[in-house]
C-alpha cells in the first residue's frame, strides 16, 4: 500500500484538488455534514455526557485561571539536564485550553463572550516555537546552523498546533474575531507551510517510517485544506503529505503488525486515518486511502492485540494499559469492516495528555455508541513480517492470553527484547512488558538501553555472562518453528545474534509450548532455553519481568493477581532463585516498582538446557 500512495500521481491529485471550488465540501471536512442543530443533538447523547461535562469544567476554569507561561527557563530545562515534563506540561496545558474552549464554543452556537478562547490563540501564535525543545537544536550554534530556525522546525507538536488552530477557525468561523484569524494564518503561513513548502529540501519525517510521516503530514496536509484556497498552491502541498503517508504505511509489513504498540497505531495510524478522511470529503471521494488489503490488516490490528479490560499486548514503547478513540475505532470499522477490539469507553477529554484536536473532535463526530461492548476477539494471531504471536482463549470463563516475539532489534520505538513473553491470566498480565518510561533527553540517545524499560534486563530473556542483548538491526532473531501441534501452540526462535560476541554463544535457541485448557479452566506454558557456548563457564541467568511481587516456594515462584495467578515450577537441583526489585518511572512520570525474578544456573557448562513450567489459573 505504500507504494500504492507513491503511484498516486500528481496529476491525478492536481485533477482531484485544484479542480475543487474553495467553498465546496466545506461543511464535510471532518468526515461528516457539520449541518446546523449538529451541536445541539450531540450534546444529548448519552455517550458523550462525561466528555461533555469535562469540557465544561476545563472551560470554566480557563475563565477564571491565567495560562500558564513558557518562560527561557522551562525552555532551556532540555538542553541543561535532559527533562522534558517541566517544559511540556504547561505546554500541554496550553493545548487543552484551546481544545476545550473551542469545542465549549462549538457545543453553544449562540455562546457570544470569546474573549478567553481568542486570548488563548493568541498567546499560542505568540510562543517562540511550537516546537518541543527536544525537537529543535539543543545549542546556540546548532541554532545558527540549522536550516530553519528554531520557530520554523516543523515537529509532530509543530504540527499539531498548526492543525489545531486551523480547525478551530474552521468549528467558529465567523464567531472568531477576524483579527484572530488573519494573525492564526500569518502564523501558520510562516511557521509551517513556507519552512515545508517553499523549498524542495525535505524534513526528516518526510521520509520516516514510522509515526512522524504520518501525524507530521497529516496535521499539515489537514492544515492546508482547511486554510489555503489556492487549488494550484494546495495541489502541491497535498502531493508532498501524500508521499510522507506512503512513507509511514511502508513502515507497516504486509501482516499490518505496528511494531511500535497500540498506543502509536492510534497515534501514526490515526492521523493517516484523520487525513485520509478530509482528502476524500475535499476531493468528494475521488482520492481514498483507505483502500487495499495491507490497510485491512492495520485496521485489525487492535484487536487481534487486544486482552481484557483495556489492556493490551504492549511490545515496545507502548503502555500496558489503553484508552482507543472510539471515533477513530468506529470510523475504521464503518470504512475497512474489520474486528475491533472491545469499545467499552466513552469519550473522554483526559485520556490524551497532549490534547491533540482530531482524537477529541472525531470522538465527538465519529463514535458509534452501538460499537460499545462488543465482545473481545479470541484466537491464534500470528504477524510474520514483525515475528509476534499472540493466542488468546477463554476457559473456565476468564481469558488466557500468551504473546511473544521475534523480530530484532532495531525497531521504531525499539526495545532490545528478542524472545521476550507475556502472559495475561484473568484480566491481568502478570508476566508483562514494562512499555514506555518516562520520555527524556538520554531516553533517545545512548544511553536508552540503561534504562530497564528498553534494555534486555527488563524483558524476560537471559542474561548471559552478564550480557545483556544488542541493538541494531544484525541482531535479529531467526524463526525456526510455528505451528501447532494438537491443543498446543509451538513457536521456536533462534536468538544467538541477540547477544554480543563477548556471551560465546554458538547457538541460543528458546521454544514456547503453549497450551490452553478450555475445558478446565487454566493454561500451561513451557519454556525452554537451549545454550551451546564456544567456552566453558558462562554464566546464565533466566529473567522473568513482573509488576507483581512473587510468592517464593522450593522450586516455584508465583506471581498472583487479583483474580488468577501464574505458577512457575524450575528444578532446584539446575537453578539457584533470587529476586530484586528495581524503581522507574512509567511514561507519564509515576513512580513504578518492577520485580525481577531470576534463575541463575548453578553449573555452567558449554552444553545448558534450561526448562521452566509456568502453570495459569484462575484463584477460586
Amino acid at each position: 500500500m505504500g507504494r500504492q500512495l507513491h503511484m498516486i500521481s500528481f496529476n491525478r491529485i492536481h485533477s482531484a484538488v485544484a479542480g475543487v471550488h474553495p467553498t465546496a465540501n466545506r461543511k464535510r471536512l471532518l468526515g461528516v455534514e457539520l449541518a446546523e442543530g449538529l451541536p445541539e443533538r450531540l450534546r444529548s447523547a448519552p455517550h458523550l455526557a462525561k466528555l461533555l461535562e469535562q469540557v465544561k469544567a476545563e472551560a470554566e476554569r480557563a475563565k477564571l485561571e491565567p495560562l500558564p507561561e513558557l518562560p527561557f527557563s522551562l525552555f532551556h530545562l532540555f538542553a541543561s539536564d535532559g527533562s522534558r515534563k517541566p517544559f511540556e506540561g504547561p505546554y500541554f496545558e496550553r493545548r487543552k485550553r484551546l481544545l476545550a474552549l473551542t469545542l465549549e464554543a462549538w457545543f453553544h452556537p449562540q455562546q457570544e463572550d470569546l474573549e478567553t478562547l481568542q486570548n488563548t490563540i493568541w498567546s499560542i501564535c505568540d510562543e517562540y516555537t511550537w516546537a518541543l525543545p527536544a525537537h529543535v537544536p539543543h545549542t546556540l550554534e546548532g541554532a545558527r546552523t540549522s536550516r530553519v530556525a528554531p520557530e520554523q522546525v516543523v515537529d509532530l507538536f509543530a504540527a499539531e498546533t498548526a492543525h489545531a488552530l486551523a480547525e478551530t477557525l474552521y468549528l467558529l468561523g465567523e464567531r472568531i474575531n477576524p483579527w484572530i484569524g488573519f494573525r492564526v494564518r500569518s502564523e501558520i503561513e510562516k511557521r509551517i507551510f513556507q519552512p515545508l513548502f517553499s523549498t524542495p529540501v525535505t524534513f526528516h519525517w518526510e521520509s520516516a517510517t514510522h509515526n512522524w510521516a504520518s501525524v507530521c503530514g497529516g496535521a499539515v496536509g489537514m492544515a492546508a485544506m482547511l486554510l489555503v484556497e489556492d487549488g494550484e498552491r494546495l495541489a502541491g502541498m497535498i502531493d508532498r503529505a501524500v508521499r510522507a503517508m506512503g512513507s509511514f504505511l511502508e513502515g507497516y509489513g504486509a501482516d499490518g503488525c505496528c511494531a511500535e504498540g497500540v498506543g502509536y497505531w492510534n497515534y501514526g495510524f490515526g492521523y493517516f486515518v484523520y487525513f485520509a478522511e478530509m482528502l476524500f470529503a475535499y476531493t468528494e471521494g475521488r482520492i481514498n486511502l483507505l483502500e487495499g488489503e495491507k490497510i485491512k490488516r492495520i485496521s485489525a490490528f487492535p484487536a487481534a492485540v487486544s486482552l481484557t479490560g483495556g489492556t493490551f499486548v504492549n511490545f515496545s514503547d507502548s503502555e500496558p494499559s489503553y484508552i482507543m478513540n472510539p471515533g477513530l475505532l468506529s470510523r475504521v470499522h464503518q470504512r475497512t469492516g474489520q474486528p475491533l477490539p472491545a469499545m467499552s469507553a466513552e469519550a473522554e477529554l483526559h485520556v490524551d495528555h497532549c490534547y491533540r484536536f482530531p482524537h477529541t473532535t472525531r470522538n465527538v463526530l465519529w463514535t458509534d455508541p452501538s460499537l460499545f461492548g462488543g465482545e473481545l476477539a479470541e484466537g491464534e494471531f500470528y504477524f510474520p513480517d514483525t515475528s509476534w504471536l499472540v493466542d488468546k482463549k477463554r476457559a473456565g470463563g476468564r481469558l488466557f492470553g500468551f504473546a511473544a516475539k521475534g523480530g530484532h532489534n532495531e525497531e521504531p520505538h525499539n526495545h532490545n527484547d528478542l524472545g521476550h513473553f507475556l502472559l495475561h491470566v484473568a484480566g491481568e498480565t502478570l508476566l508483562t512488558d514494562l512499555g514506555a518510561g518516562e520520555y527524556t533527553r538520554d531516553y533517545f540517545r545512548e544511553g536508552r538501553y540503561g534504562y530497564i524499560h528498553n534494555g534486555s534486563q527488563g524483558h524476560s530473556v537471559p542474561l548471559i555472562g552478564g550480557h545483556t542483548q544488542v541493538a541494531g538491526r544484525s541482531h535479529e532473531a531467526q524463526i525456526l518453528e510455528y505451528r501447532r501441534e494438537g491443543d498446543t501452540l509451538l513457536f521456536g526462535l533462534e536468538l544467538t545474534a541477540a547477544y554480543p560476541d563477548e556471551a560465546s554463544l554458538r547457538s541460543l535457541i528458546r521454544t514456547f509450548a503453549w497450551r490452553c485448557d478450555e475445558a478446565g479452566g487454566g493454561a500451561e506454558l513451557l519454556l525452554t532455553d537451549t545454550f551451546s557456548f564456544a567456552q566453558t563457564g558462562m554464566e546464565v541467568e533466566e529473567t522473568f519481568i513482573s509488576l507483581h511481587q512473587p510468592l517464593i516456594g522450593t522450586g516455584s515462584a508465583t506471581w498472583r493477581g487479583l483474580k488468577g495467578e501464574v505458577e512457575m515450577r524450575y528444578d532446584a537441583g539446575v537453578f539457584e532463585l533470587a529476586q530484586e526489585s528495581t524503581e522507574t518511572r512509567d511514561h507519564h512520570a509515576n513512580p513504578l516498582t518492577v520485580y525481577r525474578t531470576r534463575l541463575k544456573v548453578k553449573e555452567p557448562a558449554a552444553e545448558i538446557r534450561c526448562s521452566c513450567n509456568f502453570i495459569c489459573r484462575v484463584l477460586q
